[in-house]
């Protein structure tokens, strides 16, 4: 869920993925399926499936299952084909929301995402109905002690990033998603190791909701990332800090 900062938003997935660490090792595993499918099993000439890895390093995803996970995309172990897509929609308040989808079969998806959104007062979208709100962004997160703002915005400057936050003792580089690698390795030069680094899309304007609204916001998000086929879930929902303290993030 993208918040009223990207620190924001970012705590949030933080304390919902720490609350269910086995479905986000599956849904990282379907990411990396998916890529070794598309562009095999070599990550050095597979820079899709690079970033899936990054993912699942930031997750602290055993190794057995990493394997496991490329091994099924490449055939060496048995796995259905996995389509990739994005579904639309509005929720509570006019929030708009974009649906990341990882699937094995489309006419499940579909009307297991409908169902999440009537579920909760929101309703699916066409196709290009809120997209248009939302820009695709490399994000990295990371902890502001003990660094030099100066000396790492020169760094991820170089690496190509677009902007650089400090917010509640933490950095986030934001950048072109082309970019992520080359961002990467300048925080690696820094002896920086995020935890976040992901590419996602950032949305260029944000709703402000009342409390009882925003709740009602946040238990779409909850819902839509229980689905086993969703793999990311973004909406331009200002979070109220009173929310993000409930979450305990």
């Amino acid at each position: 869920m993208a918040g009223h900062s990207h620190w924001a938003g970012i705590k949030h997935k933080k304390a919902a993925n720490d609350a269910k660490r086995g479905k986000v090792f599956s849904k990282i595993a379907r990411d990396i399926i998916h890529a070794a499918q598309t562009g095999g099993g070599d990550p050095g000439d597979n820079p899709r499936l690079r970033l899936s890895l990054e993912k699942a390093r930031a997750a602290n995803m055993p190794n057995d299952k990493i394997e496991r996970a490329i091994a099924r995309g490449t055939g060496a172990l048995e796995g259905g084909q996995l389509e990739q897509f994005q579904l639309e929609g509005y929720g509570p308040g006019g929030v708009a929301f974009l649906v990341d989808v990882l699937t094995d079969n489309r006419k499940r998806t579909g009307p297991e995402v409908r169902m999440a959104f009537e579920k909760r007062g929101g309703n699916m979208g066409t196709q290009g109905s809120v997209a248009w709100m939302f820009e695709a962004k490399a994000v990295f997160a990371f902890s502001a002690e003990g660094r030099d703002e100066e000396e790492t915005l020169l760094a991820v400057a170089d690496g190509g990033a677009d902007d650089l936050e400090v917010e509640e003792g933490m950095m986030v580089v934001t950048g072109p998603p082309d970019r992520f690698m080359d961002l990467r390795q300048a925080l690696e030069g820094l002896a920086v190791e995020p935890e976040s680094a992901t590419i996602t899309f950032v949305p260029q304007t944000t709703v402000e909701l009342e409390l009882d609204e925003a709740r009602k916001v946040l238990a779409l998000a909850d819902d839509l990332e229980d689905l086993d086929d969703v793999q990311n879930v973004t909406s331009n929902l200002d979070i109220p800090e009173e929310l993000l303290m409930e979450s305990g993030s």
